[in-house]
C-alpha cells in the first residue's frame, strides 16, 4: 500500500542551485554531455557527475552513452512542465555581470521551453496567430484573476485554445503536416503560462511542429549553450510576412 506523494523529495533535487541551473540548462529538451552541464552549473567535473547521478536516480533525467560521452536530458514533458511551473512562482535570479545580463535578455527573448517557442518570441506568435485567426478560444493572456480557467501552474487544458479552419490551411501552406501530428499520441494544442513574459505561449504538438519548422528553414539558430534561440535576418523577415510578427530585435 502506498502513500500520499512524496514531493519532498522532488523538492530537495531541485533546491540544489547546481542541479538547479542544471534542469534549466535542459529545458529545451536537448540532451547535453556532463562537461558541457558542469560548465553551466559552475562546477567541477566531479561535482557535476554527482549531481547527475542524483537527478538521474530521482527520476528527473536519463542517461545515454554514445562512445565515451555519456549525454543527459530530462526525463519526459512532464519535468520540463516541473520546470516551467517554478520558473513561474520564483523570482528573477540577481544579474551580476554583463554576461548574465546578456544571457538573461537572450533567454526572455526567445528560447525553448522543452520543444516548443517562449518567451517574447513564443507569446508574439502565438498572440499574432490570435490576431489573425489562426487560432481561437483565448486571447493569449494570462488572468490570475480567472476562477478555475487560467491557473498559473496548469499547463495546457483551462482555457480551450482551437485551430481554425483558415489556420489549417495556412499553417499546412507553411510545412506542418497535421496528418502526421494526428498519428500522434500527444494532443495537437496546448498552451503555456510564459513565466517571463505571463501571457500564453502555444504547446502541444502544434507548437513543437512550428519550432521545428522554423529551425529546419533557418528561421532561427540555437544558442551554442543554454537554451536561447537567435532569430535569424531570414526569420525576421519570414515572421513578419507570414505571421505579421515583428520578433524581438538581437541584443
Amino acid at each position: 500500500m502506498k502513500g500520499d506523494a512524496d514531493i519532498a523529495k522532488i523538492g530537495a533535487l531541485v533546491a540544489d542551485p547546481a542541479r538547479a541551473k542544471i534542469l534549466l540548462a535542459l529545458g529545451d529538451g536537448r540532451s547535453l554531455p556532463a562537461s558541457v552541464l558542469a560548465d553551466e552549473a559552475g562546477v567541477a567535473a566531479s561535482t557535476a557527475s554527482a549531481h547527475l547521478a542524483k537527478l538521474v536516480d530521482g527520476g528527473l533525467l536519463t542517461v545515454q552513452s554514445q562512445g565515451r560521452h555519456r549525454y543527459f536530458g530530462l526525463a519526459g514533458e512532464s519535468v520540463a512542465e516541473l520546470i516551467e511551473a517554478l520558473a513561474r512562482l520564483a523570482p528573477p535570479a540577481p544579474v551580476r555581470s554583463l554576461r548574465q545580463g546578456t544571457r538573461a535578455h537572450a533567454v526572455r527573448a526567445a528560447r525553448t521551453c522543452y520543444d516548443h517557442l517562449a518567451g517574447v518570441l513564443g507569446t508574439g506568435l502565438m498572440q499574432a496567430m490570435l490576431d489573425r485567426g489562426l487560432l481561437s478560444g483565448g486571447d493569449g493572456r494570462f488572468d490570475p484573476a480567472s476562477t478555475g480557467k487560467d491557473r498559473l501552474s496548469s499547463p495546457g487544458f483551462d482555457l480551450d485554445y482551437r485551430l481554425t479552419e483558415r489556420g489549417h490551411d495556412q499553417l499546412t501552406t507553411f510545412g506542418i503536416d497535421f496528418t502526421a501530428l494526428a498519428a500522434r499520441p500527444r494532443p495537437l494544442i496546448r498552451y503555456c503560462v510564459d513565466w517571463s513574459e505571463q501571457r500564453h505561449h502555444l504547446a502541444g504538438s502544434l507548437g513543437a511542429a512550428l519550432a521545428d519548422r522554423m529551425f529546419e528553414l533557418g528561421w532561427t539558430s540555437r544558442a551554442p549553450s543554454g537554451r536561447a534561440v537567435k532569430v535569424t535576418e531570414m526569420g525576421q523577415a519570414g515572421l513578419l510576412e507570414t505571421f505579421g510578427l515583428q520578433p524581438p530585435a538581437p541584443r
